[in-house]
Order: C-alpha cells, then structure tokens, then sequence
C-alpha cells in the first residue's frame, strides 16, 4: 500500500470515528452535558468526587436492554457509595415515549440523546456502548472495541474498585 493510501485510509477511519475521539483511557474524560428525562440537568464537570458510569443504549437494541437490568441493580446497591449512572439513548425523537416507558422501571436517570452534548467522544457507531469514570473525572474504561454488554460481575470487577478508592 502506498504512503498516499495509508494516509487517506487513516483519515477516513478518523473522521469522526472513535480512534480520533478525545474520549481516551486514562485521560480526563471529555464534557458531557445532558437534559435529562425529568426535565433536570446532568453536568459531567459538576460530578467530582463521584464515580460516573454513562451508558448509551436504545430500546430496539436487545443487548442494550438486557444489561439494564445489571446496571439498576447494581447503581441500585452503591449509589449511595458516589455512584451515578446515565443512560442515555440513542433512540429517534418519535421514539421518547417508549423511552419514558422503559426507563420508568429504572431507578437511575435517562436522557435523550438529541438533549445531550457529547461531542468529543466522537461518532457513536454502536450501542451499547458505556463509559465508566473515576471520583478524579479520569476516564477508566470506555468500551468502544471488544465484547459490549455488561453485567454485575463485570460491573463489581470495574467499578466498585473505583468506588473504595479515596
């Protein structure tokens, strides 16, 4: 391949796309901010000192479903430990009421994603897709490549770690 072609090659897998997000392990993660489902607001910036796991997900993604009932269990168990959890779906404007619906069996806060600034973590290309961060606002895990889907175990081995340290 020539060097012309590998630089376009990799221009085109940047534009946009997650390996150019600013959205980056161990690097403080980018803003988020959020109207949410209740008409509040969720500022990223204004979360320090607790640990943020934001998922983004959408009614007719069947995995996306299936975990959430793994993420209100366990924001159910350590919220009051520091943790806040944000769902935010992906799902379009005409779709809201079944997301009002689904979210309502759920004891952790939703947005749209239409009502949601988070432009530095480039262009979501799949849900679910979840990103965890620490007390410090240090990005920890963002699951863009590998195995998507979370459960309590997975979430105990990544999060609650978090939640001990100082």
């Amino acid at each position: 391949m020539s060097s012309l072609r590998r630089v376009l090659l990799v221009c085109l897998l940047c534009a946009g796309g997650p390996a150019c997000a600013a959205a980056t392990e161990g690097k403080p993660a980018p803003a988020i901010d959020a109207r949410l489902l209740d008409g509040s607001t969720f500022s990223l910036a204004a979360q320090s000192g607790k640990v943020v796991v934001v998922n983004l997900w959408a009614t007719w993604c069947a995995p996306c479903r299936a975990e959430m009932a793994a993420f209100d269990a366990y924001y159910r168990k350590h919220r009051a430990e520091g943790l806040l959890l944000v769902a935010i779906s992906v799902d379009e404007p005409k779709d809201e009421a079944t997301v009002r619906e689904v979210m309502h069996e759920f004891a952790f806060p939703a947005a749209m994603i239409r009502d949601a600034n988070m432009k530095a973590y480039g262009r979501i290309w799949r849900v679910p897709l979840t990103f965890v961060i620490d007390r410090r606002g240090i990005l920890q895990k963002g699951d863009w490549y590998g195995n998507p889907g979370f459960d309590v175990p997975l979430l105990e081995a990544t999060v609650t770690p978090l939640l001990r340290a100082p």
